[in-house]
Parts: C-alpha cells; structure tokens; sequence
C-alpha cells in the first residue's frame, strides 16, 4: 500500500511540475518561458530622435510639415492672428502671441506652404487684392503661399500668382503690395519665429526631400538600420522576440499613398526570415495609423493632429489588420499582431477604441486561431483596467503596458534611489493586480533604462535596469526593450548591453527549469527512497 502511495504521490508531484511549468510559457516561444524581446524602432516606421541624421540633406530642413510659426508685421510691431483660431477672418492686431497666432505648416515644397490655424482652418486668398481668412476646410491653390525668407528671420509671403501679402494700416493682411518689398520696414516683411519643428517622422522626411531623393535615403536606411548580423546578437543574448513597428502604408506596398514611400513590406518579409534563422519570434505592431492615433512623429502625423477616430480611417486601419494577418498568419516565426499603438486617452474614446479593438481581434482569429492579438493601453490619464473589463476576445490576447519614469514633471527630480523604489512600489503593484486579473496577459511593450537622472553612474544605470527586469520579467506575457539602436545611447539596446550599463542575466525560463528539474529530482529521490 505504501508503495501504491509513494507512486501516486510520484505522479502527482511530477504532473503538478508541468501544468505549472505550461501555464508560465507563452505559446509559440521556442527556448523561453515568456517574451525577453527587443523592438526595432525607427527602422520601418521613422523617429527622427532615434536617427536625426536622415533629415539632414532637406532643403528648409526646418519648416517640415507639422513646424509651428509666428509672423510679425514690422511695420505694425503687431501679430497675424486667425480670430477665434479659425472659421472667421484674418488679422494683424495682437501684441503677443498665443494660439490664435499661431500656424502649423503644411509643407508643398520646399519654398510653398499652406497654413493651419489652432481650429483646424487653413489661410485663404482666393487671388490678387483679396483679403485673407481662415476658413478653408481643406487647402488647394487658393490657400498656397509661397515664404521667402531672409537670413535674419524676416520673411515675405506671396500668392502663386506673385502679388506679395501685405499688414493693412486698418490690422487686416492683404494680397495687394505694390511691386517687390525690401527686406526693410515695410508692410510686406513679416519676422517669422519657429516656436515648434518637432515632428520628424515618415510624412516630414519623404514630404521634404521628395519622392525620388525620400525613396533613395530610407532604401539605404532600411538595408542599413537593422540587419541578420543584428539578429544574431540578438540570439547571442537571449532575447527571443522582436516587437517591429509598421506604419498602415505597408498594405500598399510597393506603390503606397504619396509622401509615403514603398519598401517597408519587403524588409518585414527580411526580418521574418532572419527571425526564422535563429528562433525569434515576431510581434507585428500598427504603429501608425492612417490619420494618426496620437498626433506623435512615430504615428507619422502630419501636422500633430489626432484624426484616426473616424469611421473611414478606422476602416482602412481594419484593413491594414486584415493585410497583416492574411499574409503573415502562417509564417512560423509570427506570435503576435498589435493592433495599435498608443492610442491617446485626450483624442480616442474608449468605446471607439473597444469597438476597433472587438473587430480587430476578430480579424486576426480569421485568419489564425493561436496568434496573440495585443492591445495598447492609451497613453495619459487611463487606466489599463478599462481594457480588462472591454470583453474583447476570448483567448491568447494580451494588454501592452509602456513603462518610462520619463516624459512626465512627477520624475523630474527623482534621484536614482527614488527611480528605483518607484519600480517596485508602484510598477510591481500595479503588475501584480493586472497578472491576477481575469482577463488578458500582461505585456511590458516598451520600456528603458534611461530616466531625468542626469549624474547617474554606470552602477546607478545597472542597478536601475536590474530593478526593471526583476519586475517586468514577472509580467504574464514578458517585456520588450525600446529600442534595438539609438542616438541616444542610454536609448540604444546594443551599446547598453556591450558596455554593461544593462545586465540581462539567464533567461527567467532556465532558472524556473532548472528549479523544477530539482523538485522533479527531489521527488524521484522520494519515490525510490518509498520504494527501496
């Protein structure tokens, strides 16, 4: 009887071994319990923080689309102003500038720009003499102007047809100077001041250079950027997953809607194969949606405005879905599909966003049944939980969680000490109720070992980066560094791992194997011991 025990009890132990050891893999993942991954950013969708050298070669460089101006009459000391930042008339009345006066570029070419109020309305001249509004839903001719600028900050500002627009004694801008200003006091020249350029993304770089010259810069930069070698050091280091950016033109591949530039299909094919090679998995993310989620260079805005929100741009995000699981459902080295990436809390509704998600989820089990489909919480004020009470898919659906103490006034006098403690006070707490809700898995999508610290040593940086690891490596679905190679070398995952600023260690899986092997050793022992 003893010996019947000692054998179940045996059975039992060694059964309760791998349920547990089942339950802590992630489906799909070749050598890892849980994702240890690293994403490919500014690769096939561009942040020009992360390579500024690609906007170098452009004309103006610094009025691309999206840079906010100012114009100042010289003769009035006054500034141009849309009343009511837009829908009504243009005037040149304002002692200081706010909102009202100021204009976001839509860029033509390098000397031919439109103008976007803070409502949303363009500058208007329906030809010679007229005077100026703001009041065109959408710029064609009538509301494209031509700047000359002047090294010093002045400027002119002229129709296509040549008359120069000029600050009327009466505070209205008019298309009636006489003749070819000076760069004088006069009623033609405008000081214009640049109080914002920073957005350098897709539209800005391929909308600057051009078709021909865009095409030949991210050609070379896509070859160049991420390669098989960087795979390889991936493996080399344990990471088992790459999270890859992708921007909604890659579903028009070759011949994408312009600015955008083609190219971008055929490098995610490489980057599969290369995955492929050395037993990485894929997560596809929807970087950028078509009218931007969040108004950010990453989502490849054109000018910082949120319009993704509408039913035609969420239908043609459904689209891009539908593209990106069709064709990569049944490829061995894909794991996930992200369906959005950092949706904004202030411009998305939530039900919008639960709404696309539901039909997205759907979309993706069309064409796979065992492919994760990830959810971005929306950045600012929300809560990840409100994803976990949306009812959006039944199985292998994980939330992503993006973790920097930066970007917010809270860490800006933190000291390296507090950074830490704020790990494991408040990211740990919030981790483990997400792992123990009923609901998705829990994915740290991005995150960095960099923060406001400006004196911090190479000890600091290490112990930080390992506060990070021992937190998120405890996220039901694992974590993914941002981003594989960056200016920024705290930024860059390479020069952080080469330089042993970030210590990854072993890989939570063989530590958690080799523990389980040792209680399924414990346990033969035991049932030998009941035997003998």
């Amino acid at each position: 009887m003893e010996l019947v025990c000692g054998k179940w009890v045996f059975v039992f132990s060694l059964s309760c071994w791998l349920i547990f050891y089942v339950v802590l893999s992630v489906e799909g993942l070749h050598a890892d319990a849980k994702v240890r991954g690293v994403n490919l950013g500014g690769w096939l969708v561009i942040e020009g923080w992360i390579k500024p050298s690609l906007f170098n070669g452009i004309p103006n460089g610094d009025m691309l689309d999206g840079t906010q101006v100012q114009f100042k009459s010289i003769i009035l000391q006054k500034y141009v102003s849309a009343e009511n930042g837009g829908g009504m008339g243009v005037s040149v009345d304002r002692d200081v500038a706010f909102s009202w006066e100021t204009f976001s570029l839509w860029r033509v070419t390098e000397s031919e720009f439109q103008f976007r109020t803070s409502q949303g309305q363009f500058l208007s001249c329906d030809g010679e003499g007229c005077t100026l509004s703001a009041t065109a839903k959408s710029p064609s001719t009538s509301e494209t102007f031509i700047v000359e600028r002047n090294n010093n900050g002045r400027v002119h500002i002229k129709l296509k047809s040549g008359n120069y627009l000029q600050a009327t004694l009466s505070n209205q801008l008019t298309a009636d100077y006489p003749g070819v200003p000076g760069w004088d006091a006069n009623a033609a020249t405008f000081e214009m001041t640049i109080i914002a350029n920073i957005l350098h993304g897709d539209y800005q770089l391929a909308n600057g250079y051009g078709h021909n010259r865009a095409k030949e810069v991210l050609k070379r930069h896509r070859n160049s950027f991420i390669t098989i070698e960087d795979f390889n050091f991936l493996y080399r280091h344990g990471i088992n997953t790459v999270r890859i950016p992708v921007g909604w033109w890659i579903a028009y591949d070759p011949n994408p809607p312009a600015p955008f530039i083609g190219g971008t299909l055929e490098a995610l094919d490489n980057a599969f194969s290369w995955a492929q090679a050395y037993n990485i998995m894929c997560i596809i993310d929807l970087h950028a949606a078509p009218g931007s989620q969040n108004g950010m260079e990453h989502s490849a805005s054109r000018d910082g405005w949120t319009e993704w929100p509408t039913s035609d741009h969420i239908s043609q995000t459904l689209h891009v879905i539908d593209f990106l699981a069709s064709r990569y459902a049944k490829h061995p080295a894909l794991l996930g599909i992200e369906l959005l990436n950092e949706p904004s809390a202030g411009t998305v509704p939530l039900d919008t966003l639960v709404s696309y998600y539901k039909q997205g989820y759907q979309i993706v089990r069309k064409h796979s049944s065992t492919a994760y489909v990830i959810m971005c919480q929306r950045i600012g004020n929300a809560d990840p939980l409100e994803l976990y009470q949306a009812n959006i898919g039944s199985h292998n659906l994980v939330v992503d969680l993006h973790y920097y103490n930066l970007f917010d006034p809270f860490f800006v006098n933190m000291s390296a000490m507090d950074n830490i403690q704020f790990i494991y006070e408040s990211r740990e707490t919030q981790l483990q109720a997400l792992n123990s809700a009923n609901g998705p898995l829990v994915f740290i999508g991005e995150w960095v070992n960099e923060w406001n610290v400006t004196s911090g040593s190479q000890k600091d940086y290490q112990d930080f980066g390992r506060a990070q690891l021992e937190v998120y490596n405890a996220a039901s679905f694992g974590w993914s560094y941002w981003t594989l190679k960056n200016d920024r070398k705290h930024w860059d995952f390479e020069w952080n791992i080469r330089n042993h600023y970030l210590q990854l260690g072993n890989s939570p899986k063989p530590q958690i194997f080799d523990t389980l092997v040792l209680l399924g050793l414990v346990c033969t022992w035991l049932y030998l011991h009941h035997m003998l």
